[in-house]
C-alpha cells in the first residue's frame, strides 16, 4: 500500500511532467533575398526552422512551399496589418501536441503587381494579363529549391516536398502539383480561385496522369456562392479521378470569409492533414 508521502509526490511529479507537454517550444524564422534569373526580380523568402533544429544535426525535415509569404509570418508585412497566418504558432502547436510531423515552411513573397501573372496557369486574353504559373514552377523547382536544400537539411525528394497558397495561390498550388506530380508530396489549397479562365483548373485535374499528392483543399462558407460551388466542383472532379480519404480531405468553414484570419484558422488542420504522424 503507497504511503500517504509517496501519493503526495506521485502527484506533485505528474503536475510538473503535466506543465512540462504543455510548454510549447518555438521555432525561428529566417529571412533571404532571392533573385529570380527566370522573372528577373528579386523576392523576400522567410524559412520556418522547426524547434529543435539545431539540437538535431542529423535529422533532415520535409519542406512545405507557400505562396504569399508576406502573410504567413509577420503580422507587420501582412496584406491587413496585423491579420497574417500565424503560421509558425501553428506549426509549432501542432508539432509540440504530436499532431504533425516537424517541418520546415518556406513562404516565398508575392511581387506585388506581377502576382496575377506569376500565379495564374493561362492568359486572360481579354485583360492581357496572367499565364506564368510554370514559369513559377519552373522558377521554384530549379531556382529556389535547389538553394533551400543546399541551405538547410532539407528531405529533398518528392516525399519531402509541399506546396500551398490560397485565393490565386491556391490555383497556382493545384496547377503546379498536377504538372508536376513527380516533384510534390503533398498540397495545401486552400479557398482556390478557382473560377479562372473558365474553371480550366477543373480540366487539368480531368486531364491528370500520375502518382496522386494528398491534397487539403477548403473554402469559406462566407466567400459566396460562387467560390463555394467552385470548390465543391474542384472536390467533385478529385474524387472523379482517383483521390479517396486518404489524400483529399475537404473541408467548409461555413462563417469564415476570404482573408488571412480566415486561413489562420484552418492552418493548424491543413499542417495535421498534411504531415499526420
Amino acid at each position: 500500500m503507497p504511503t500517504a508521502a509517496f501519493r503526495r509526490a506521485l502527484k506533485r511529479a505528474f503536475r510538473r511532467d503535466k506543465n512540462r507537454r504543455l510548454v510549447v517550444r518555438r521555432g525561428r524564422l529566417e529571412r533571404i533575398s532571392f533573385m529570380s534569373k527566370i522573372f528577373e526580380n528579386s523576392r523576400e523568402v522567410t524559412i520556418y526552422l522547426p524547434s529543435g533544429y539545431e539540437e538535431h544535426p542529423e535529422q533532415r525535415y520535409p519542406v512545405l512551399y507557400m505562396q504569399d509569404g508576406q502573410n504567413l509570418f509577420d503580422p507587420t508585412r501582412s496584406f491587413i496589418p496585423g491579420q497574417h497566418w500565424r503560421l509558425a504558432e501553428a506549426a509549432d502547436s501542432v508539432v509540440a501536441e504530436r499532431k504533425a510531423r516537424a517541418m520546415i515552411i518556406v513562404g516565398i513573397d508575392n511581387t506585388g503587381a506581377q502576382r496575377i501573372d506569376e500565379y495564374t496557369p493561362t492568359r486572360d486574353v481579354i485583360r492581357n494579363f496572367g499565364g506564368r504559373a510554370d514559369d513559377y514552377a519552373t522558377m521554384l523547382l530549379e531556382e529556389l529549391k535547389p538553394l533551400i536544400d543546399e541551405s538547410y537539411r532539407t528531405q529533398p525528394d518528392r516525399a519531402g516536398t509541399g506546396l500551398g497558397g490560397s485565393s490565386l495561390g491556391g490555383l497556382l498550388t493545384a496547377h503546379v502539383v498536377l504538372k508536376h506530380p513527380a516533384a510534390f508530396s503533398v498540397a495545401a489549397i486552400m479557398s482556390p480561385s478557382v473560377w479562372w479562365d473558365h474553371r480550366i483548373i477543373l480540366e487539368e485535374v480531368d486531364q491528370f496522369r500520375g502518382e496522386r499528392p494528398r491534397v487539403w483543399l477548403d473554402i469559406g462558407g462566407r466567400e459566396g456562392f460562387a467560390a463555394l460551388q467552385d470548390a465543391r466542383a474542384l472536390r467533385d472532379h478529385l474524387k472523379k479521378n482517383g483521390w479517396g480519404e486518404e489524400d483529399l480531405k475537404y473541408y467548409e468553414d461555413r462563417r469564415a470569409d476570404h482573408s488571412e484570419r480566415a486561413w489562420a484558422s484552418r492552418a493548424p488542420m491543413m499542417l495535421e492533414f498534411l504531415y499526420k504522424q
